[in-house]
């Protein structure tokens, strides 16, 4: 009997051990399975949006405004010798917008051709001369326009013999001539008119004596009341 019980004790402790061993396997493998949190990551640092690469090329340069296709309807042509009418003939295509054009002898004068005094020069003797015509030295087109305004100075009371050779060279049909002078002291005469009489087409109208120092505001009237 002792022998039984005692053998009933070795099963039950036998048996108790193997139940804790069970729990702490149990627990290890639970604790195994279980998923550890995982740490928040940092948020990400915003970085500011990729730029565009810089171009090592140099912009195109903008297209210059096209020109207007026609051009002016009024041109002012001058002739010349000291400067004084060429002065007036930038005022008024200035002031009109005009296109300027300046009438070139092929021989230039000098100061000796322009001596008043003596009766030998050269320009005294063309304005002697009905029938000289000085050569012109460059062509100046009048297509396309219906107003020209002609400038010249005063010589020995009328227009230099060289207006003669550039109305008598040019049609002027359907152009108003507005003929313009400069002087010392002489008026413009018929100058106007007798040039008309040699072109031989267009309207020309009497010729008016302008000073070098004329304002813009008499100019302009003066265009005004031409036109």
């Amino acid at each position: 009997m002792k022998t039984k019980k005692l053998v009933s004790l070795f099963l039950i402790l036998a048996l108790a051990a193997m139940c804790v061993g069970c729990g702490s396997s149990s627990a290890q493998a639970s604790s195994a399975a279980a998923p550890t949190a995982e740490p928040e990551k940092a948020p990400e640092s915003t970085s500011a949006p990729e730029q565009d690469p810089v171009s090592t090329s140099q912009p195109e340069p903008e297209k210059a405004a096209s020109e207007p296709d026609g051009k002016s309807t009024s041109l002012v042509v001058y002739f010349s010798a000291t400067g004084t009418t060429r002065g007036v003939a930038e005022k008024i295509a200035a002031l009109t917008g005009a296109d300027l054009a300046e009438i070139i002898p092929a021989e230039p004068y000098t100061s000796e051709d322009l001596n008043y005094s003596d009766r030998s020069t050269r320009a005294t003797v063309e304005q002697n001369t009905a029938d000289a015509r000085p050569e012109i030295a460059n062509d100046i087109s009048l297509d396309g326009y219906t107003t020209v305004y002609l400038g010249y100075p005063i010589w020995w009371g009328q227009a230099p013999r060289i207006l003669s050779t550039f109305v008598e060279s040019h049609d002027f049909t359907g152009i108003t001539v507005i003929p313009f002078c400069t002087s010392g002291g002489s008026g413009a005469g018929c100058t106007g008119e007798t040039l008309g009489e040699q072109a031989g087409t267009g309207t020309f109208l009497s010729s008016t004596r302008l000073s070098a120092g004329e304002s813009d505001a008499d100019l302009q009237s003066w265009i005004d009341s031409r036109t």
